[in-house]
């Protein structure tokens, strides 16, 4: 018997099981996947280690995936027969599932063709709001139906319920309602603890980005395109110079400051939520290399492909808020291991008044709100201002490009 278990990085971030991609009895190819596990971050395949038979599934659906935790066993000789190979363990089904629907996947075929398999998950859910997988168009891997197909439909309510005539309803819900998946409900648990774990407090500063939009088309007219985010990111990691303590994290005995500046940048997925990849290492990073890293990490992260190492190690996060609309907003810190959160807003032309040749003038400049929310167990008003302080410097005295 081989081992699968859960791989060992996660960050403190709660994974669970969300579905299993093979039923107990099932033949397996080296590297199949055989199950998707799900935190408020990603979506991550495990595949099995060696080729056999799938012998024993010891965590189902919705139960908690801590790291090294064993998932299943894999037979390689081959010798036991379907009907004599161990089911699931017994006690560590959902207590939700009936026995008859806890020996792995339904072969339902969805509308269209494509995966034939359903699910213990999407199973549970078709059975919980009465409707009908068969109807449902799979979007999973070879058209298979997942859960999000189904909390789609169910919000739609376009499928009918099972057994009924095609002119039944099924579950009523609202237009305007929206089924929570399973990142959402993450993403509110991690809200509520956040906030109740750390004493935030936030300061406001303004920084003028005359000299970064300057730079930036310089750049561009010699064919290099970089995001304003790329800027933001590489002022950060400089600024942390002067008060290190940004860069660290509450721990019960210490202050514990990391020796790498690891900067999470969150990704809107529309509808989905969000995700934060991070930029390892961006104080050793140039600038066109954090740019090149970005465009990297919000790609992969819109196509669902970002590994779990991508969104795990962060040291510190920027919500560049303003690229949806907003002038200022003062983001929460999420995740446990940082001690503050940086917020961008919109950049929007202004009114200012700067001195020039000893008088005052009025003048037009690109202008953004930027916060810092802070752990006031970490760091105080002092180091906050003092980071903010070099943060905007760094960004209104960016060099001028030299001329080639």
């Amino acid at each position: 018997m081989i081992e699968v278990r859960v791989p060992d990085e996660q960050e403190g971030t709660k994974a669970v099981v969300r579905a299993w991609l093979k039923a107990v009895g099932d033949a397996v190819a080296e590297n199949d996947p055989l199950v998707e596990l799900e935190t408020d971050k990603v979506t991550q395949e495990v595949p099995a280690p060696v080729a056999g038979v799938l012998a024993e599934i010891l965590l189902d659906t919705d139960a908690e995936a801590v790291p090294g935790a064993l998932l299943a066993r894999i037979e390689t000789d081959g010798a036991a027969t379907p009907a004599t190979r161990p089911k699931r363990v017994e006690g560590l089904r959902s207590p939700s599932v009936p026995e008859n629907e806890a020996q792995g996947v339904d072969k339902l075929s969805p509308n269209g063709g494509g995966e034939t398999r359903l699910s213990p998950s999407v199973r549970r859910a078709c059975l919980q709001n009465g409707i009908d997988p068969s109807r449902i168009r799979g979007t999973g891997r070879n058209g298979r139906v997942t859960r999000e197909d189904v909390d789609r439909a169910v919000a739609s309510a376009t499928v009918v319920s099972v057994g009924e005539p095609t002119t039944a309803q099924p579950r009523q819900f609202s237009p305007q309602d929206i089924p929570h998946d399973r990142m959402r409900l993450t993403i509110a648990e991690n809200m509520v603890r956040a906030v109740s774990d750390a004493p935030h407090v936030t300061a406001l500063f303004e920084a003028d980005f005359s000299g970064i939009a300057a730079h930036k088309a310089a750049l561009a007219a010699r064919g290099t395109k970089l995001s304003y985010t790329a800027y933001i990111v590489k002022a950060a990691a400089e600024a942390m110079a002067v008060a290190p303590a940004i860069n660290g994290r509450w721990e019960k005995d210490r202050i514990a400051i990391s020796p790498t500046i690891d900067i999470g940048v969150g990704t809107a997925l529309g509808e989905k939520g969000l995700v934060v990849p991070v930029v390892k290492d961006a104080g050793s990073l140039s600038l066109e290399q954090v740019g090149a890293k970005l465009d990297d990490l919000t790609r992969r992260a819109r196509e669902g492909k970002l590994e779990r190492s991508d969104v795990s190690g962060g040291s510190f996060t920027i919500s560049n808020h303003g690229v949806s609309g907003s002038l200022l907003a003062a983001p929460i810190i999420l995740h446990q291991g940082q001690a503050a959160i940086l917020g961008v807003g919109k950049l929007d032309k202004r009114v200012v008044v700067r001195e020039v040749g000893g008088q005052d003038a009025i003048l037009i400049r690109p202008m953004a709100y930027v916060t810092l929310t802070i752990d006031h167990r970490v760091v105080d008003g002092h180091q906050t201002n003092a980071w903010l302080s070099r943060f905007v410097e760094i960004l209104e005295n960016w060099p001028p490009l030299q001329r080639s």
